[in-house]
């Protein structure tokens, strides 16, 4: 029997990963402790998860024909994800990042998105890259033109898609129709005008006036926990398992791949949300 197979269209970025005691502020030169290259990028990040998760994962993208390519190609592979439809490109680099950790688990980062912005949107329309897709997932790390392709290649076969809106950005009209479940931070949801979320009741009123326009929505917020809503379950909320954080550093995206992984074989709403908020737990205490 055939598994399900999620489609992840979307960003992939060599990490570069500095530790540091704290967050260096405007102007100042912090003294780091280490640094390693990192498997990244929100897509690629999505679909290892995808396939960690149990579900076949499928990657659309691009990489510049460079050593950065070569490197994440090769993280693709091993993570289990199909990566026969991402494309070498010869005249850009591959996109990559830099993201410091501080003591405490927190990061920030600045990306080169190179050639995640090259995506050839028309490779939408080769029937092999949908075969047996259940579920398609996109971010925001890749140009608007690529999602709305895809979105509407996929609306056209049937497939649901999941938006991963990070970074936050305006949205025309014309995709907020073609998303099915929309995912978004805290301060995501805060940008796209939901209001600010400080607790899990206000993540509730986030996923409420998100809703209007998106239907099914997730807001999470961290430590928090998370605040869902959909047509069929209506609004629920569910606190954050209480673990040591080791990295708060790509636990989005363990609980996107997670949830994707679950829609697409079929789990309930509720359900598959439960299970991706254990997997962004164990992600940020250091486990896979």
């Amino acid at each position: 029997m055939t598994r399900p197979t999620v489609l992840v269209a979307g960003s992939l970025h060599h990490d570069i990963m500095v530790e540091a005691d704290h967050l260096p502020r405007r102007d100042e030169t912090a003294i780091g402790r280490r640094w390693y290259p990192k498997f990244g990028g929100k897509g690629g990040n999505q679909a290892v998860a995808v396939a960690r998760a149990g579900a076949d994962c499928r990657m659309l993208g691009a990489v510049g024909d460079d050593a950065f390519g070569t490197y994440l190609r090769a993280g693709l592979q091993a993570g289990g994800v199909d990566d026969r439809f991402v494309a070498t490109l010869p005249d850009v680099g591959s996109g990559m990042s830099v993201a410091i950790l501080d003591a405490a688990g927190d990061y920030a980062a600045t990306i080169v998105s190179g050639a995640n912005l090259r995506i050839d949107a028309a490779a939408v329309q080769n029937p092999a890259v949908w075969q047996d897709v259940g579920l398609l997932i996109l971010q925001n790390e890749v140009a608007e033109a690529m999602n709305l392709a895809a979105a509407t290649e996929g609306k056209r076969r049937g497939v649901r898609t999941l938006l991963n809106a990070a970074p936050a950005r305006a949205l025309p009209d014309a995709f907020v129709a073609l998303v099915d479940i929309l995912v978004v931070n805290a301060v995501e949801a805060e940008m796209m005008g939901a209001g600010a979320v400080v607790d899990l009741a206000s993540a509730a009123a986030a996923t409420r006036l998100l809703s209007d326009r998106f239907g099914s929505v997730i807001v999470t917020a961290g430590s928090l926990g998370l605040a869902a809503m959909t047509p069929d379950d209506g609004v629920f909320t569910l606190a954050a398992e209480k673990v040591q954080a080791v990295s708060s550093h790509g636990a989005g995206d363990a609980f996107v791949g997670t949830l994707g992984a679950g829609l697409a074989r079929g789990i309930p709403f509720r359900a598959a949300v439960e299970a991706a908020s254990r997997a962004a737990a164990r992600h940020v205490s250091g486990g896979s």
